[in-house]
């Protein structure tokens, strides 16, 4: 079965850091297109935070640029989301998704076109 799993969330205090984790079960070049999205309760859209793909191209939204870094987890078959300098708004319900398509830099960041989803794992930020 095709499935993704994310683990690394917890609680951290403001100015703290986390590394997420996402394990895919399909090897890595069938899943051109991999992100980290985020959700908080009351909101019904996912928030793209990172994406990258096979070819390395790599986006963040603008609210985590220079304090989050989306990598390739080889051994995983997935990727890795290091987040440092967290701050509270940055708590939130974190999802890996796949999909098997290349996309432009609007696409990747936008829960509409990825079909793999993990079941998330939280991110509680507080002082």
């Amino acid at each position: 079965a095709t499935y993704l799993v994310e683990s690394g969330g917890g609680s951290v205090q403001i100015g703290g850091r986390l590394r997420l984790t996402c394990e895919g079960s399909e090897p890595r070049y069938k899943r051109r297109s991999m992100a980290w999205f985020r959700q908080v309760p009351g909101r019904d859209q996912r928030e793209g935070v990172a994406s990258i793909d096979i070819n390395g191209d790599i986006n963040y939204a603008d609210s985590v640029k220079g304090r989050f870094t989306i990598s390739e987890e080889n051994v995983l078959n997935g990727v890795k989301l290091q987040m440092d300098s967290l701050e509270a708004e940055d708590t939130a319900m974190y999802y890996c998704a796949a999909d098997s398509r290349l996309m432009n830099t609007a696409m990747s960041l936008d829960d509409r076109w990825y079909r793999t989803w993990g079941q998330g794992t939280q991110v509680t930020v507080s002082s």
